[in-house]
């Protein structure tokens, strides 16, 4: 179970430009700076139930989780995940950002959109180590729990969308829930 989870993780690393960055964070997985389920605490246990218990209660809306308090695991093949982070909640890209996915709401709901933010760089998030933003950054983690798109700007609703609805699993969910566009 253990190197599944070393390769999700590593998923998460941009490819190209970081390379170096994402070797330092597989040996960070492996030396169990990122906790896996062999080694999760009982903390990290309550908030994942806590985590599911809201996306239970919230069927009808976008969930907005805080990064520290959630367990990305919890989301894989379940939800696709569009991360912001900054490195203040003022910063104006932040809020910016998350109003632009609020005006789209119902839309993100559809395409199984759960939104992950963290504007606590001091608390030093398993996702933001994973990610390593500088400044403000918005990623999108498709439902296989690899980073399909990372920005360093803000993205209007509708253009995150048109990113979500190229990846390979919406355009087989949108053919399985319309089988008369084959």
């Amino acid at each position: 179970m253990k190197p599944f989870f070393t390769l999700v993780i590593a998923a998460f690393f941009p490819v190209a430009s970081m390379a170096s960055e994402g070797t330092e964070a597989t040996a960070m997985v492996q030396n169990g700076a990122i906790e896996t389920p062999d080694d999760m605490s009982l903390e990290d246990a309550t908030l994942a139930d806590e985590a599911e218990d809201a996306l239970v209660e919230s069927e009808d809306g976008l969930l907005f989780l805080d990064a520290r308090e959630v367990n990305v695991r919890e989301f894989i093949w379940e939800r696709r995940i569009v991360v912001v982070m900054a490195d203040t909640p003022e910063d104006p890209q932040f809020t910016r950002q998350l109003a632009a996915l609020r005006e789209r709401e119902s839309e993100f709901v559809e395409r199984d959109v759960v939104v992950i933010f963290d504007a606590n760089p001091e608390d030093m998030s398993a996702l933001r180590q994973v990610l390593r933003p500088r400044g403000f950054m918005t990623a999108i983690i498709d439902k296989d729990g690899e980073v399909k798109a990372r920005r360093p700007a803000v993205r209007s609703g509708r253009e995150l969308m048109a990113v979500i609805d190229r990846f390979p699993t919406r355009r087989q969910e949108i053919l399985e829930r319309l089988p008369s566009g084959r």
